[in-house]
């Protein structure tokens, strides 16, 4: 038997939905203001995930114009299935355009330009009845369905108001399915913050009448000390040996309360049975499980060097708001990536940003770079009122952080011209509790960024500046993403030679 540990894509990798084709399993994420948008993934056991693209990695696809595309707006959750012979993605643009479809013959894509549909609200889901008819449900607020073509996007019928949940506020996030002689209608609700929950209800037919099932909400972790937490926006699969499973997002807090969110909410797995009377019910979500039956299907971890020696991106590299022609080049200086800050920006104009999602608690990031006339670095960023940078520029270096309306270099040092190595580490702190036996100490946050000169295993490494990971966390900054991590130009032309990425604990398999 083997056993997994939750989630199974860690990081800012939210509102999961998951099909399955044969074997495959195919799974799609939101990405909000990030370009290329959608990371899609492909496993054989539900448990090994590997992203193969991004569903919209065509500018023309993926509109993200300043400033309604500003942090968590843009791509929110979508939803994928297999009909027909094709992959379908149906989600809501919120900065440009409302509703959209995209279809693929392969799930690596290409993917067609978006069907726009003319529905409100957000969180469309697909699903067809076996004369081929198709149903749309979304969230306005209160979930709604329509009856549409989804090859034209045009609305047949309706949309009408459907069943909406247990009466925790806002109900969305749909998934409509036929499972045997019943449809089931599953929805998040209370929010996707700690009150998150998933509830369900079944109907002989789409239109209802729908009832909703007996043990409501089907899974939350609110009010529990439960270290994942926001546990909600769930999607249903069967695999081929018959059991069900659920992919949901959550996250893992840490430090002192309330407790900080760094990460983003992320993906997790956990199993479903069926009881007596036809109802799913769902245990609360653990951190390790017995996987599915079947075959073990490991997947190699993404190197943790990028040499950039390639001819492309790999597709986990993301930009805010877009990724604009010119800004960037793996061909300009081979072997190097090529930043030129010419990209679009609310904060810093010209700001051009290419980024890895952190993943892990405690991990190790590096660069080497040459700013030659420019100035850049590598940042931790949330949004673009928050992030901490190590930036290089004009023969000096420091670690500039911004935090809201603030904006403060901490650390400064001179730096002679040429190549320079530069790492951030990530931490965790412990939990000290102010007690009198205590004096003097305060309460923690979930983590400590450190940024050197060099390599910190290194005797000539220099320690510049240690800045408290709470500022970059959810909870201050608000919004539906996680951190990333990457390089940067905010002046001139700034060449990387490579980027590292270490955990310093990796996740067991």
């Amino acid at each position: 038997m083997h056993l997994y540990d939750n989630p199974v894509i860690s990081g800012f990798h939210p509102d999961p939905s998951v099909c399955r084709v044969g074997d495959d399993y195919y799974l799609v994420c939101s990405s909000f203001e990030y370009f290329p948008g959608l990371p899609i993934f492909h496993s054989r056991d539900l448990v090994h995930w590997r992203q193969i693209g991004n569903v919209l990695d065509r500018p023309g696809q993926l509109p993200l114009p300043l400033p309604r595309a500003m942090a968590s707006r843009g791509l929110y959750a979508p939803t994928i299935r297999h009909h027909d012979g094709l992959f379908w993605v149906i989600n809501t643009n919120v900065s440009d355009g409302g509703n959209y479809i995209v279809t693929a013959e392969r799930p690596e894509g290409p993917w067609s330009d978006p069907v726009w549909i003319d529905l409100p609200g957000i969180d469309p889901d697909l699903a067809w009845e076996e004369d081929g008819t198709c149903w749309c449900a979304f969230s306005v607020p209160g979930v709604h369905l329509a009856r549409i073509d989804p090859v034209k996007g045009e609305v047949l019928e309706g949309p009408f108001p459907t069943w909406s949940g247990t009466g925790l506020k806002y109900a969305e996030a749909p998934h409509l399915y036929r499972i045997g002689d019943w449809w089931y209608l599953l929805l998040a609700e209370g929010g996707t913050e700690r009150g998150h929950a998933v509830s369900i209800a079944r109907a002989r037919s789409p239109r209802g009448p729908w009832e909703g099932a007996p043990g409501n909400p089907l899974l939350s972790h609110s009010g529990t000390d439960h270290p994942i937490q926001s546990t909600g926006h769930a999607d249903l699969v069967t695999a081929p040996d018959g059991s069900w499973w659920m992919v949901l997002l959550g996250t893992r807090p840490r430090g002192y309360t309330p407790n900080f969110q760094v990460l983003g909410r992320e993906t997790f797995l956990t199993p479903v049975e069926w009881d007596a009377d036809g109802w799913p019910t769902v245990a609360p979500v653990p951190e390790r499980h017995a996987a599915p039956a079947g075959a073990w299907h490991p997947v190699p971890a993404p190197p943790a060097r990028d040499d950039f020696d390639a001819t492309a991106l790999a597709p986990h590299w993301i930009s805010p708001y877009a990724r604009a022609a010119g800004s960037w080049s793996l061909t300009d200086r081979p072997g190097w990536l090529t930043l030129r800050a010419t990209g679009p920006a609310l904060d810093r104009p010209g700001y051009t940003f290419v980024g890895h999602r952190q993943q892990h608690h405690e991990c190790r990031i590096s660069v080497s770079l040459d700013p030659g006339s420019g100035r850049g670095g590598l940042s931790v960023r949330m949004d673009e009122a928050h992030h901490f940078d190590l930036e290089a520029g004009e023969g000096e270096l420091g670690v500039v952080a911004r935090i809201g309306p603030l904006r403060q270099t901490v650390a400064s040092r001179p730096v002679p011209p040429g190549t320079l190595a530069l790492t951030v580490t990530i931490r965790t702190t412990g939990i000290v509790s102010p007690s009198p036996e205590a004096p003097g100490i305060e309460p923690t946050g979930p983590d400590t960024i450190a940024f050197w000169l060099g390599d910190p295993d290194a005797e000539d490494a220099e320690p510049l500046a240690e800045l408290e990971g709470r500022y970059l966390s959810t909870e201050v900054a608000t919004g539906f993403t996680g951190r990333v991590i990457g390089m940067y130009a905010v002046e001139g032309t700034v060449a990387f030679d490579w980027f590292d990425y270490l955990p310093a604990s990796p996740i067991e398999t």
